[in-house]
């Protein structure tokens, strides 16, 4: 709805007299105002004269200037300008760094007797409100001081949203004039000349949408306005009387007319010689101007324009820059910050153009992908890269394009996240270790159904698993047989690390995942599923990573373990300075110790062999750099990821397709045809290039090992338990420290039916490990009689136990998924 014209008053030719023989008095004088002016009254005053009094006495006298508003700017860290912000382009700058020949023009051409009024031009104003009265025109003859008024108001009423009284300062009244007459007046006694003529310079509109000299210096001739030439101070003085009328580069004609008024004024003012009136004059203003439009918002900010929109982000949604929105609003784009951030341009381009090379910003297949990389130790985020062009509104994205940043979570950047698939086994790696299971502890990689009664969950209320049994299976259905938890994370064998979750409490596997740093991107409703306080879910898939996450805490994430166990939340601004150099404070990586070292080095360990003999050995980086990672792939091959680090650089890719779930089967993927697209087959390809090159002369630093009992364990005998029922066995294994299930097949043995044949392991094993019962099916194995060599055999009187090598699970395609 559009604003209404406020009510005014309507003064009076008589008024009107009466009113300039007031300004004559105080403006003459300079003016002492308080707010109980009265002012003398001759004997026998006139009746229109007490009425004048009357009006000028109602009018305000007190007027407290801001600063005005002034455009904010983000840096990345080498220094260079990535985008500004504003509601009004203005850069503020002291007088002494505005040139004399801009003050010089604005000064002829807007108020020649600017320094010998006392706020009101007497001669001015008295030919204007008599002419105003009688015939209904409105005139100017507002002085400098007066504009500055009127530019104070209308700065206020922006500031305030308040479109009334935007109106109101601009309302073409008499009664608006006298208002701004008093205040001028008020003005005066309390700032010197130079300081309104300074004041004036900037905030006067000097442009569509250009404030202050500074920003059109800027705008229309690429300079300062320290720098600004008599023909250029022209130029802009003659803007601001119709600031659409007289601007050079809409309309030059008219700006041309106007400049060389200006430089008339100028000239018989005494500014300018005679010559330089001439030159100046005969300047087309065309060839005078170098328009340089002023980066404004993030898509000015190119390939960094998804990170520069995640800094606005945490600007405006961060309560330590202003409790209410509007407050974080007007300081972002009035506030005139200086924003440094944290992200490295370099590392920045090489993303963009990786991320492209696998997956072109329109490929038909629809698919996004994503990277950020974050430095272990400090939490500084270096990339925030997707194979997208960003727009700051939605609904001017084409395709290829949008407002979304897949990198971070829905208050962020607007997404929603993605299943984070094989990537989560890493926190269930960490949980195994905090639970004083070692790496080298044999696991069962064959698939069975799990009961709901065999997981636990210790932060939840009589917690029961309440869909089944669950039984995911392996990406090609091969791995079976006991494996080591080292060949289980080398080989993302699902069955395999099912097997260690059930070992484990669910709650401590979230809390493991939380503290290294792992961040739902969506907020779970506690009953659907269950989640712990911090919105980690808790049920078995968790391990198979079914919650939604962002690359951006995935990097975090993992930087936690490359740092040995320090846990740095992601930071991206480094230094805040207000437009009065005042320092704020901005949000902290507060990093912190949140895994036991040996934890974190352990996890490393076992990553290490991921990409040294697992499921991604493509993915190995150049020149042997050490490095860690671990691929990902969520259920039906919906979302792919690969995160990896070394001890300079953590960095999480994520290919998927950003608007929906979308199996990546028998898809197209830059021309290329795929019959399945796992963690290993394009993001781990496009982290390695990445890695590659953003490493190049950096040296190649290792990790630290964990100590043996961390790989190795401990190693105790297992009891023999052959010929035992199934309970006496568990019992004897339980109470010995170890975990026990039962293999669902029977086994040939001269044992009775239903009792233990034999164990798998046998004789020692790691203190802990799981151990497998293999059930006699009562009918004695046939063993053909070897030939006598004349040695004899050794009875070790452990009838029927026959050797059983460990099977480890087969590997698959890189990655096992999620298992569906």
């Amino acid at each position: 709805m559009s604003a209404q014209r406020p009510a005014t008053r309507q003064v009076t030719v008589l008024q009107a007299l009466g009113l300039l023989a007031t300004f004559i008095l105080l403006a003459g004088v300079g003016g002492l105002l308080t707010a109980g002016l009265i002012l003398p009254a001759a004997a026998g005053a006139s009746a229109a004269t007490k009425t004048a009094t009357q009006v000028f006495d109602e009018l305000p006298t007190e007027l407290e200037p801001g600063e005005p508003s002034q455009a904010s700017h983000i840096y990345a860290a080498n220094g260079r300008l990535l985008a500004t912000f504003y509601s009004e382009n203005r850069t503020v700058v002291g007088l002494d760094k505005i040139s004399m020949a801009m003050q010089n023009a604005v000064i002829a051409i807007e108020d020649k007797r600017f320094f010998a009024h006392g706020g009101v031009d007497v001669e001015g104003m008295a030919r204007a409100l008599v002419l105003n009265a009688a015939t209904g025109s409105q005139q100017g003859a507002s002085t400098l001081t007066q504009q500055y008024v009127k530019n104070v108001l209308i700065e206020d009423a922006n500031r305030r949203g308040d479109k009334l009284g935007v109106a109101a300062a601009r309302e073409p009244t008499s009664e608006r004039k006298l208002r701004e007459a008093k205040l001028a007046i008020a003005i005066e006694d309390r700032m010197t000349k130079l300081e309104i003529l300074g004041s004036y310079l900037n905030i006067a509109q000097f442009g569509i949408s250009v404030y202050g000299v500074e920003a059109a210096a800027g705008y229309y001739f690429g300079t300062t306005a320290a720098k600004l030439t008599p023909v250029q101070a022209a130029t802009i003085a003659g803007i601001t009387k119709s600031p659409g009328k007289y601007d050079p580069e809409r309309n030059p004609e008219n700006a041309e007319a106007r400049r060389n008024i200006v430089l008339r004024e100028m000239y018989t003012q005494g500014y300018i010689s005679k010559a330089e009136y001439d030159d100046a004059r005969g300047q087309k203003i065309a060839d005078t101007l170098k328009i340089t439009p002023t980066k404004r918002n993030c898509e000015a900010a190119g390939g960094a324009a998804y990170f520069c929109d995640y800094v606005t982000k945490v600007i405006l949604s961060d309560e330590a820059f202003g409790k209410t929105k509007k407050e974080r609003d007007d300081l972002l784009y009035r506030g005139g910050l200086e924003i440094h951030t944290t992200i490295d341009l370099d590392m920045q381009k090489i993303a963009n153009k990786e991320l492209r090379s696998s997956i072109p910003t329109k490929d038909d297949s629809g698919l996004g992908t994503a990277m950020s990389v974050v430095e272990p130790g400090t939490g500084k985020i270096l990339v925030m890269a997707q194979n997208r062009t960003y727009v700051a509104d939605p609904e001017g994205a084409g395709k290829g394009a949008t407002s979304v940043n897949y990198n971070t979570d829905q208050n962020h950047g607007g997404s929603r996240g993605f299943q984070a698939g094989s990537t989560y086994k890493a926190f269930t790696l960490a949980e195994w270790l905090r639970e004083g299971k070692p790496l080298n502890a044999s696991v069962s990689a064959t698939q069975k159904k799990w009961p709901a009664a065999t997981w636990r969950a210790s932060c939840i209320d009589n917690y029961r698993f309440t869909s089944g049994e669950y039984g995911p299976g392996n990406s090609d259905g091969r791995a079976s047989g006991q494996t080591s938890v080292l060949r289980a994370t080398a080989f993302s064998v699902n069955t395999a690390y099912v097997a260690m979750e059930s070992q484990l409490d669910l709650c401590g596997v979230a809390e493991s995942a939380y503290l290294a740093g792992f961040r739902p991107s969506l907020a779970l409703e506690r009953d659907d599923p269950p989640s712990d306080d911090n919105g980690v879910e808790i049920t078995p898939s968790m391990t198979l990573g079914t919650q939604n996450t962002s690359p951006l805490a995935m990097a975090s994430a993992y930087a936690t373990f490359a740092s040995g166990g320090t846990y740095c939340e992601p930071v991206a601004i480094t230094k805040i300075t207000t437009a009065a150099g005042e320092e704020l404070p901005v949000p902290q990586a507060n990093c912190r110790t949140t895994l036991d070292a040996e934890v974190a080095n352990g996890v490393t360990y076992a990553l290490q062999k991921v990409l040294t003999e697992g499921g991604a050995t493509r993915a190995r980086l150049a020149g042997g750099r050490i490095a860690a990672g671990k691929t990902g792939t969520a259920q039906l091959n919906r979302h792919t990821w690969f995160i990896g680090y070394t001890p300079q650089l953590a960095t999480a890719v994520w290919i998927g397709n950003p608007d929906r779930d979308t199996s990546m089967q028998n898809i197209r993927i830059n021309g290329i045809p795929y019959s399945y697209v796992y963690g290993s087959t394009l993001a781990a390809p496009t982290w390695k290039r990445f890695m590659d090159q953003a490493l190049e002369g950096e040296p190649n630093k290792g990790f630290t090992d964990p100590t043996t009992k961390t790989i190795f364990g401990e190693r105790v005998s297992v009891p023999w338990v052959g010929g035992r029922s199934i309970e006496e066995a568990t019992k004897i294994l339980t109470e010995a420290g170890f975990s026990v299930s039962v293999s669902p097949e029977q086994v040939n043995s001269s044992y009775p039916r239903g009792v233990v044949a034999y164990t798998n392991p046998s004789g020692t094993t790691t203190a802990g490990s799981l151990v497998t019962l293999h059930i006699s099916n009562g009918e004695p194995e046939v063993v053909e009689e070897p030939e006598d060599d004349g040695e004899s055999g050794v009875d070790d009187g452990r009838p029927d136990r026959p050797g059983r090598p460990d099977r480890p699970g087969r590997p698959d395609n890189g990655d096992s998924g999620s298992g569906d």
